[in-house]
């Protein structure tokens, strides 16, 4: 229904209206200096979006903290910890599970190697950081667009294929901020074929594709999409495709881009796996993301289920995006980036 501007969504408008509203006086309570931004010591780089849901933020986050490890940086993660239980800011450590810090900071700290850390008040999990581990010199923060509290020095907004669906705020709409916050940003990464959106600010783009699947039990054991295509084409593989991510039909595209005929299980986005939501026969493997085997591995039967396939995404972002953010952090507020 958010992609158009039906009846539906012209009853709901009313309140997207009042949303909007309540946001106008938030933001202007900010910039009349009834309300202050915080800032945390280092330089801030914030990755969000305004359609509600996925749109490749965590990607992003990945493959721009990798290459600013690459260029001498030392980062660490903000995050909010969507989906999980912990009420106070904390680090993420190799002992923390999904139900705990949410599924996308393990996701990131476990590709990364950064430090990370998780909370609904991102000023105080960046002070954490910054307190347990002073060498960083910069912050990524994961989905933080909206969370003005925290001071930023490079604001980066994601588009996906979706684009700003009808326009309108939630309920109504998709947008959690009307589409002309796009002009305040310092850049827009678009991910994956875009509908026409009008731009004002520097865009740049995130090209994903899907890896060679391997058996979460046994992560030694690995094959490539390929091979897995020429056994269906003898007829001795069931493939079932399962997810709990903001866009499921993507990661079903990707696979049938490939080759591979399959049944599909979507899943709610951040889906637990408090109970195991696959058949008990049926497939010789199931295909899951990695932001699913994060959760899978914590359950005692699903983690040694050997159907159980992962397929990773492997993310490329434009080099001059991470030009562009370098070149805002050498103003004289931050001196020289690192050697």
């Amino acid at each position: 229904m958010w992609q158009r501007r039906g009846l539906f969504a012209r009853l709901l408008w009313p309140l997207s209206a009042l949303h909007g509203l309540a946001r106008a006086l938030v933001v202007g309570a900010y910039r009349i200096g009834l309300k202050r931004s915080e800032r945390v010591g280092v330089p801030v780089v914030v990755i969000g979006n305004l359609y509600t849901g996925g749109t490749g933020k965590t990607p992003l986050v990945i493959e721009l903290v990798t290459l600013l490890k690459q260029r001498g940086w030392r980062p660490a993660v903000v995050s909010r910890g969507y989906g999980g239980s912990a009420r106070q800011a904390s680090l993420v450590t190799p002992s923390s599970t999904a139900s705990e810090c949410g599924d996308e900071p393990l996701m990131i700290a476990a590709a990364t190697g950064v430090p990370v850390a998780i909370g609904r008040d991102r000023v105080a999990a960046a002070k954490l950081l910054r307190n347990m581990h002073p060498s960083c010199n910069i912050l990524v923060s994961d989905d933080g667009l909206q969370h003005r509290r925290l001071a930023r020095d490079v604001e980066i907004a994601v588009i996906h294929g979706r684009g700003l669906g009808n326009g309108w705020l939630l309920p109504a709409g998709p947008l959690r901020e009307p589409p002309h916050r796009l002009r305040e940003v310092d850049a827009v990464v678009f991910n994956g074929n875009m509908q026409p959106v009008r731009i004002f600010s520097p865009f740049f783009r995130l090209y994903t594709a899907i890896g060679d699947p391997y058996c979460l039990a046994k992560p030694e054991r690995k094959t490539s999409l390929a091979d897995l295509v020429r056994q269906q084409a003898h007829g001795g593989m069931h493939l079932l495709a399962a997810c709990g991510i903001g866009m499921p039909e993507r990661f079903f595209e990707m696979l049938k881009e490939q080759g591979l005929r399959f049944d599909a299980l979507a899943l709610p986005d951040h889906y637990a796996y408090r109970s195991n939501p696959f058949p008990s026969g049926g497939f010789d493997r199931i295909l899951i993301t990695e932001k699913d085997a994060v959760k899978c591995r914590a359950d005692r039967w699903l983690a040694h289920d050997e159907r159980l396939w992962v397929v990773p995404l492997r993310a490329r972002l434009d080099r001059q995006l991470t030009d562009m953010i370098e070149t805002r952090l050498q103003g004289p507020q931050h001196g020289s980036a690192p050697a």
